[in-house]
């Protein structure tokens, strides 16, 4: 089994669905020729032409308006957004268009789209490319929101976001591209969207993440594990729309303790939904109020100043131990 990083992982998924399905096109700004800014399509242009792999003006309304007339007749597009942040441009397309146009057509259309987007901190990044959008598009109904913590994870759930008959917004955090390697099986399979995943038992607090907010989770929990001895489970949720809640409502009931965790802002944050499933769904389990590790509310910060803006290990591990305390 091949041992690849999350690029080599999203880039052999895309292969496949290229291979397997001739109604799947890759288009977006440098992702042909060049291979995209992170050489996630490096090579397929060249091994499966110009009509199926191509570059587009740099014009995100463009890219997503064209990629929803494509789906809506009946070709699987995968539509690349250079950065998230730059997302914001097609948001009238997203919103108006892809999200709403099986409910406003009565179910005649549906947009089988996939968006493609990296983000994230802790790359020294300029403006614009670092920010965590996800909390905008979650709040869209009609577009599921996935975000993959692992390479194993990101080939499983880009396979069944192209599967789906709606609109996926697929976020790939830079940090995680090339951080590490893990052993992906190299034939097709799926991971459902909508369903979390139980990355570490524990028995006393549960830490609830996405994306690269997993690792430092895993991190935390080895901390308080080994200096306190208490034991910590952590959830990634992997699709933040739809919200897998029962995996919440399980893993929260059981400990009786919940920490959330995300690199975006603080306001109006997934974090925030998922708090209100756990005051819906745990209220009376819960032994202490649930506690959340955040970016603040602010601008992305200069590349400087990253390290203390994003939640680290040591910020989630003193989250737990508040949770712990009698």
């Amino acid at each position: 089994m091949p041992r690849w990083t999350m690029v080599e992982a999203i880039h052999n998924a895309l292969s496949q669905e290229l291979a397997r399905d001739p109604r799947v096109l890759i288009f977006g700004e440098d992702v042909g020729k060049n291979g995209g800014v992170f050489r996630v399509t490096d090579g397929l242009q060249a091994r499966f032409g110009e009509e199926r792999v191509f570059d587009t003006p740099l014009a995100e309304s463009g890219i997503v308006g064209t990629a929803v007339g494509m789906a809506a007749y009946g070709l699987r597009p995968v539509a690349e957004i250079q950065f998230a942040g730059f997302s914001f441009i097609a948001f009238n397309q997203i919103a108006s268009q892809a999200a709403r146009l099986r409910y406003r057509s009565g179910g005649v259309y549906t947009v089988p789209l996939v968006i493609r987007a990296p983000f994230g901190g802790g790359v020294r990044t300029p403006e614009m490319h670092s920010d965590s959008v996800e909390a905008y598009y979650m709040h869209l109904q009609g577009i599921k929101v996935v975000i993959p913590a692992t390479p194993y994870d990101a080939k499983g759930l880009l396979h069944a976001a192209v599967d789906d008959p709606d609109p996926v917004l697929f976020l790939e955090h830079m940090k995680l591209y090339r951080s590490f390697r893990q052993d992906v099986p190299e034939e097709r399979y799926v991971i459902p969207l909508g369903q979390a995943n139980v990355v570490r038992e524990g028995t006393d607090v549960t830490v609830i993440a996405y994306g690269a907010m997993v690792g430092v989770a895993l991190a935390a929990a080895a901390e308080i594990e080994k200096g306190d001895g208490a034991s910590v489970e952590v959830i990634d949720l992997r699709t933040i729309a739809p919200l897998d809640e029962a995996a919440i409502e399980a893993s929260v009931g059981k400990t009786g303790r919940a920490v959330v965790v995300h690199e975006a802002a603080r306001a109006g944050g997934v974090g925030a939904e998922v708090i209100a499933v756990i005051n819906e769904r745990c209220l009376y389990s819960l032994l202490k109020p649930v506690e959340r590790v955040t970016c603040p509310d602010m601008p992305f910060p200069i590349p400087t100043v990253e390290d203390v803006f994003i939640p680290n290990p040591a910020r989630v591990a003193a989250a737990i131990r508040r949770t712990l305390e009698p």
